[in-house]
């Protein structure tokens, strides 16, 4: 007798607007998974490095990477939002909540807010927000995302199209300083924190290149899907991926997202802690063996009403492939992305003041 207990996920048709989906395996955050991730990375911001540097400012203890948090949530999402996904498309509207530490347990869930059946009548857009909190029911990360989902069934009505109306940017008023800890100077140390630049002296507008490049390993990219439980099939599954568009596995965008945000340290060394992910597009596809660069252009800056010691800086950080980006590779004429662009993000961080 044969019996069908396994999932194979859903398709376009299976969502409904309103929908809740309570994700399987809640994931408790160790050391170790801390330590992996400086390892597949490198990202070396003092406040996520140090233990001492992080409770001098009066956190609890060294936090985890804020995209080491969003990156389980995100995998705890993928069976049952984008396990039959033909890309992932997009992010807006994120905040982080309160900070992660070893010991944590992150419990995720998402609710369908939006759905639009693609001109081709194969595919449809999904539009979620994913909730990830602690075992106290603390909200750790909450974003939206859309993802390009196959249907099961080509022939399965169209659902009336939803499309939510998402802001350009998260309100300053919405970003969270970490309660209890101060950024003042006397106790941020610019020697240990790697770099003497505070919010004080960036302007919108201006242009960073972050010089570095990181090329991509198979077996970091493969790692790194698994320490999220990411699913997805068109990041570790060869032997369905060598039939398909590309004939190798896709890296995971977060995963690009990552190396980014971990080569922006330098000229970024005190954007402390990331806070709102206002934007993000997965503009190219990207593989084993390149090389990712990127380069970043302030776009906006606040202050915090009573707060002298911390600043907010909104960042877009464009990363590319086997392109160095010192002439701050973007768009073309026609304002589509270049070839080698892979990664435009839109996002905001902490950065103490003088």
């Amino acid at each position: 007798m044969t019996t069908n207990k396994t999932n194979s996920g859903n398709f376009f048709e299976d969502f409904r607007i309103g929908q809740v989906l309570a994700h399987a395996t809640p994931r408790t955050v160790t050391e170790g998974d801390i330590a992996l991730y400086t390892a597949l990375y490198g990202p070396r911001f003092a406040v996520q490095s140090s233990a001492e540097f992080a409770t001098a400012l009066g956190f609890e203890d060294m936090p985890a990477d804020d995209l080491l948090a969003f990156h389980i949530v995100f995998g705890k999402t993928v069976p049952d939002i984008s396990l039959n996904a033909v890309a992932n498309l997009g992010y807006a509207d994120g905040t982080f909540g309160v900070p992660v530490y070893a010991g944590d347990t992150i419990t995720t869930t998402s609710t369908v807010i939006g759905l639009k059946e693609n001109s081709n009548g194969k595919t449809g857009v999904v539009y979620v927000r994913s909730r990830g909190v602690n075992q106290r029911g603390e909200m750790v990360v909450d974003y939206v995302r859309w993802v390009m989902v196959n249907k099961r069934d080509a022939a399965a009505p169209a659902p009336a199209e939803v499309v939510p109306d998402l802001p350009k940017t998260v309100p300053v008023a919405a970003l969270k300083v970490p309660a209890g800890v101060t950024f003042d100077t006397e106790a941020y140390d610019t020697v240990l924190a790697g770099s003497p630049h505070l919010w004080d002296d960036y302007a919108p507008g201006e242009k960073i290149d972050h010089v570095d490049g990181m090329t991509i390993e198979e077996a970091e990219h493969m790692m790194a899907t698994r320490l999220y439980q990411n699913t997805a099939k068109v990041h570790f599954n060869q032997f369905e991926q060598a039939k398909g568009r590309f004939g190798k596995r896709l890296i995971y965008g977060g995963h690009i997202i990552s190396l980014a945000r971990a080569l922006s340290f330098n000229g970024l060394g005190n954007a402390c802690k990331l806070v709102a992910i206002n934007a993000g597009s997965h503009c190219n596809p990207t593989f084993s063996g390149d090389t990712i660069h990127c380069w970043t252009e302030v776009l906006d800056k606040a202050a915090f009403p009573e707060r002298s010691d911390v600043g907010a800086l909104r960042l877009r950080t464009v990363a590319t492939k086997d392109l160095p980006c010192a002439g701050h590779p973007y768009k073309d004429a026609d304002g589509k992305y270049l070839p080698a662009v892979v990664l435009d993000f839109d996002y905001w961080v902490l950065m103490p003041r003088r």
